[in-house]
């Protein structure tokens, strides 16, 4: 299962949010730095209003929906990538993860406090975002080293990395993530090899306070941050009140929703914060449905038939057949799949089909 670390400096919301995020109060939150050490991991299931919906067409009891894993990550210093505070403990659990949920404090209350003594949304996360850098440029370095040995000796490959190593280095160096350089694909492909930090696909999350959740537009902070994630990550950003959300771990879904309307909202930004981070990783989902169960199944984007059959099996995907496809939009419209065949809309695909999102698939297999 794909994971996402969620990171920060200390005393931002990190905790409070996982807590949120896992519905659970598994990690500890207090207001002090480092009030978090070792990483707490936790399967977070995926919000999809369509399960709901294939269920009642299915007419059973059973919802299994997609889920991916967040992580909580201590807190991070400037002078991390040296050892100071938790730094190598940091930089260490970051690189097992496959995606970076960066929040970011965006609301001043005198009452908690600020790791570098004022909010400024900006500067946190430079200071994050340069440690990671500065922690790639000493890997590179002694990967360059040790690579141009190897290409002295004609060794091709080795070559090859060097290249994009070096074409890397002077980007580093300028104070820019390894996500955003400009390299070709098959650079890329080199470059995953190196598993560098700042290549790593982020997400930015604004922290915001209750009472600004309904007017995210007027707040400064979020406003500096949407700008810097788009121009310099090409990223998103996701508001999120980790105060408020933590509140709602105890709620009924109906409780949850009366709960978010007095603030001006329909849905949770923990919901939305999640959708974001399955988009990021690349990740979509396709459904059985039967009256057995409703299940979400998750695959990478580019899928093709036979290996999203084996994520329910590795039998389905050694002796895939065809695969009986109908999109979840059909088969809502249609009001069952009886319909849906009728109607034209199921189709036999072949090994060369390309999964899509919402597609609801039977799969036909040699035993």
């Amino acid at each position: 299962m794909l994971q996402a670390g969620i990171v920060g400096l200390p005393n931002v919301g990190k905790s409070t949010l996982f807590n949120a995020l896992t519905r659970t109060h598994k990690a500890e939150s207090a207001n002090y730095p480092f009030c978090t050490i070792d990483p707490n991991v936790g399967v977070v299931t995926v919000p999809d209003e369509r399960l709901a919906v294939l269920r009642d067409i299915v007419k059973t009891d059973v919802v299994i929906p997609a889920a991916i894993e967040f992580v909580d990550i201590a807190g991070l210093v400037a002078g991390a990538s040296k050892g100071e505070g938790l730094g190598n403990q940091f930089l260490s659990n970051i690189r097992e993860v496959d995606a970076i949920v960066h929040i970011v404090r965006c609301f001043d209350d005198d009452n908690i406090l600020h790791s570098m003594d004022a909010v400024d949304p900006i500067r946190d996360i430079e200071t994050i975002n340069t440690e990671l850098i500065l922690a790639d440029i000493a890997s590179l370095e002694k990967r360059i080293e040790k690579l141009r040995k190897k290409a002295r000796g004609h060794d091709k490959e080795a070559q090859a990395e060097l290249d994009v190593a070096e074409k890397l280095l002077p980007h580093l160096n300028e104070t820019k993530p390894a996500l955003t350089a400009d390299l070709k694909d098959d650079e890329r492909a080199l470059m995953k090899g190196f598993f560098l930090l700042s290549a790593k696909p982020v997400l930015y999350a604004a922290n915001i306070a209750e009472d600004d959740l309904a007017n995210t537009s007027e707040n400064r902070y979020v406003q500096k941050v949407e700008k810097y994630a788009r121009e310099h990550h090409a990223a998103a950003c996701v508001h999120v009140s980790a105060r408020l959300e933590a509140e709602l771990v105890d709620l009924s879904p109906g409780e949850t929703r009366d709960f978010l309307a007095g603030y001006g909202v329909e849905d949770s930004g923990v919901n939305a914060l999640i959708r974001a981070v399955y988009k990021l990783l690349g990740l979509l989902t396709y459904f059985t449905a039967g009256e057995k169960e409703v299940r979400a199944w998750t695959i990478t984007r580019g899928m093709k038939a036979p290996q999203a059959a084996g994520v329910i099996h590795t039998d389905f995907e050694h002796g895939f057949i065809k695969a009986e496809v109908v999109s979840y939009e059909h088969l809502r419209d249609l009001g069952s799949m009886t319909a849906a065949r009728e109607a034209g809309k199921c189709r036999l695909e072949g090994k060369d089909y390309v999964f899509q999102d919402g597609d609801v698939a039977h799969f036909r297999f040699a035993k």
